[in-house]
């Protein structure tokens, strides 16, 4: 049943919801329906002409929302190579209901057009009833509305999917939505453009705040730069400028404008500008000042063009480190292991050649930071580093990532088309993470742009000139790929200029140095942190399964939870403690020496722990033998320093 037109008898908004065969609607819709019918005097049965703003009224409401439409257009050619093939287009509107861009599915481009939806068309509820993009703007949350709920007869052949678009200060300005025809609600489309719109939200943030610092944080560290991230700018006294909706919810308040950032995390606001100009890679513990929650945050500082602009008196606030070691060369990458310092040599003598790195390892190892570090050690430091995880992107979008489109590939796509990965790349480094897991018909195009150095978007027949060093790294077996034909034995040998393998941290010789510079780094623009030598001696025994990104996690733990800037013993996490697993994933069993000469030595070695309280360096000293001997035989002899 459509909705009745007496207004007289508000209960035939209410009995159209149910019908013999019929789905109840939802409170949501039933409101619209009656704003549709009370509000705005319309009639369901009457097929009214679609209202199309003039050319240059739509000019300028594009150029007044011109970073909107700028920011959106990439996602929303995202979200439309998420979507073909299955009849969608998806549009963008301005505040006014106002379509300001459009990218249509060929196979929808009939229904399209029978229903205006294209760019100067008007969805407000008030020109075309209730609809995802005008009810959106009205309800201001996501929404889908699925066929007979539109208010409009001509209008329900469509399943919309919208979702609201804030601006900093928390004002709707504008909505996002896929429309199509579907004979069902389509749950998993409504979860992708709520996803598009809030990624929009968060680029728009940072772009429209980027005369501010800004500190984005979340729960998990993983989680930054993604679109669950809390984002918050603030000047520099601290005041907290903007904040977008998930740092609201993550701290769980309505409003912090205005409020200093001290108020909010256990942070001095000179260490929160330090952080910022220091831009640490990896985030940083904080915990939030009202419940102690622990969450782990970057900082980054205002646009530098910006940032010259601030007045004079006000600089003298900003804590700027005197060194900062962020994207170290390969000298930064060694403190005194022997392969380590093999790789670094091999990699020195062939910076300047066109030989394809592949560097590999354990997952955590750090093959990024030395491809990084290879990088700014070449003569093309200056140029672009772009990094590529094969394994984070999805198969439908990695050719488009990595080849890039030409322009009008499709309807609504950008009008400059898309450069793709490699061509960004040309003149500096292309870095592909977790080769082993791109998919086997890109293996052979990858190998194409090797071979003849020159890439060909989609949609597109002219070649791109690219000049490109490759570094490429994986965690797993390539042999045993190319033997189960899950990788190309062509492209291997193309891309294996040659391998370096980086050491696990266990086997690291320069562990415990390594140990000391990650402190360091994790503890920028902080108060100096000491550890206790006890502390440092159970660190430098742990297996590190987890590696690099393991260290650097726990690391960052220990500086935010440690009293008085200073970590003991005691301060270790309960893991640090725990028997390490072999190769199977099972805890290997470690039986006390049975033999009367080896439990004389072990007896011997707990005495002289004991009396160094426990410094395994200067008992090793004693005994003259090495520390990797003595961490050895008290593994042998499960000794373990005291909690």
């Amino acid at each position: 049943m459509r909705p009745g037109t007496n207004k007289a008898h508000g209960g035939l908004v209410t009995s159209a919801v149910r019908g013999t065969n019929a789905t109840p609607i939802t409170d949501c819709i039933v409101q619209s329906w009656r704003r549709c019918l009370d509000e705005y005097d319309l009639d369901p049965e009457r097929l009214p002409e679609p209202i199309l703003i003039d050319r240059s009224d739509l000019k300028e409401r594009q150029e007044k929302s011109c970073r909107l439409v700028e920011i959106a257009r990439s996602e929303m050619t995202n979200l439309y190579q998420q979507v073909t093939g299955s009849g969608h287009s998806i549009l963008l509107t301005d505040i006014d209901g106002v379509v300001l861009n459009y990218v249509g599915d060929p196979m929808f481009t009939s229904t399209a057009v029978k229903t205006a939806l294209q760019t100067g068309a008007v969805w407000s509820e008030k020109a075309q009833g209730t609809n995802g993009m005008g009810t959106c703007l009205v309800e201001k949350r996501p929404l889908i509305i699925h066929q007979d709920e539109h208010f409009f007869s001509k209008n329900t052949r469509l399943t919309c999917s919208a979702a609201p678009i804030f601006d900093p200060t928390g004002q709707l300005i504008a909505v996002l939505d896929a429309s199509g025809e579907s004979s069902q609600a389509q749950q998993h489309t409504m979860v992708l453009v709520n996803m598009s719109a809030q990624l929009i939200e968060n680029r728009l943030f940072l772009c429209k705040m980027r005369e501010n610092y800004i500190l984005r944080f979340h729960s998990r560290p993983e989680f930054i730069s993604t679109l669950g991230e809390g984002v918050i700018a603030f000047d520099e006294t601290g005041q907290v400028q903007a904040a977008n909706r998930s740092a609201l919810f993550q701290l769980d308040m309505k409003d912090i404008i205005g409020r200093p950032v001290e108020e909010l995390f256990n942070l001095r606001t000179n260490n929160a500008l330090g952080n910022a100009h220091n831009q640490a890679m990896v985030p940083l513990p904080l915990r939030d000042a009202n419940q102690g929650r622990r969450f782990y945050a970057s900082f980054q500082p205002p646009n530098p063009e910006n940032a010259a602009k601030q007045k004079p008196g006000r600089s003298t606030r900003v804590f700027v480190p005197e060194a900062v070691n962020n994207s170290p060369t390969l000298e930064g990458l060694e403190f005194g292991d022997n392969r380590m310092r093999h790789n670094i040599e091999r990699a020195k003598k062939l910076l300047e050649l066109d030989i394809p790195f592949i560097l590999l390892g354990e997952t955590g190892t750090g093959k990024d930071v030395f491809a990084n570090a290879v990088h700014k050690t070449s003569s093309r430091a200056n140029k672009p580093f772009i990094a590529v995880n094969c394994a984070s992107l999805p198969e439908t979008l990695i050719e488009s990532e990595l080849f890039g489109y030409r322009p009008g590939a499709f309807t609504g796509a950008s009008k400059e088309g898309s450069r793709g990965k490699i061509a960004q790349a040309h003149g500096g480094t292309l870095f592909l993470d977790e080769i082993g897991d791109m998919p086997l018909h890109l293996q052979a195009r990858l190998l194409r742009v090797l071979e003849e150095r020159e890439v060909i978007p989609l949609g597109s027949e002219t070649p791109i000139k690219v000049d490109i060093r490759l570094i490429s790294a994986t965690h797993r077996n390539l042999q045993l790929q190319i033997e189960d034909g899950s990788f190309r034995e062509d492209l291997f040998y193309r891309l294996n200029g040659i391998s370096l393998q980086m050491p696990p941290l266990r086997d690291r010789e320069d562990r415990r140095s390594l140990i000391q510079h990650i402190m360091k780094l994790e503890s920028a623009g902080q108060d100096n942190i000491a550890i206790q030598d006890q502390a440092l001696d159970a660190l430098e025994q742990y297996e590190w399964p987890g590696n690099m990104r393991q260290l650097r996690n726990i690391m960052r733990t220990l500086i935010g939870l440690c009293d008085n800037n200073h970590i003991g013993l005691d301060d270790l996490p309960e893991e640090i403690f725990s028997d390490c697993g072999d190769d199977t994933g099972e805890p290997r069993q470690r039986a006390r020496p049975s033999n009367p000469l080896d439990i004389a030595e072990r007896d011997a070695i707990i005495r002289e722990l004991e009396a160094a309280h426990w410094n395994v360096t200067r008992v090793a000293t004693k005994l003259n033998i090495s520390r990797n001997t003595m961490y050895r035989k008290m593994k042998r002899y499960d000794i373990k320093p005291p909690r």
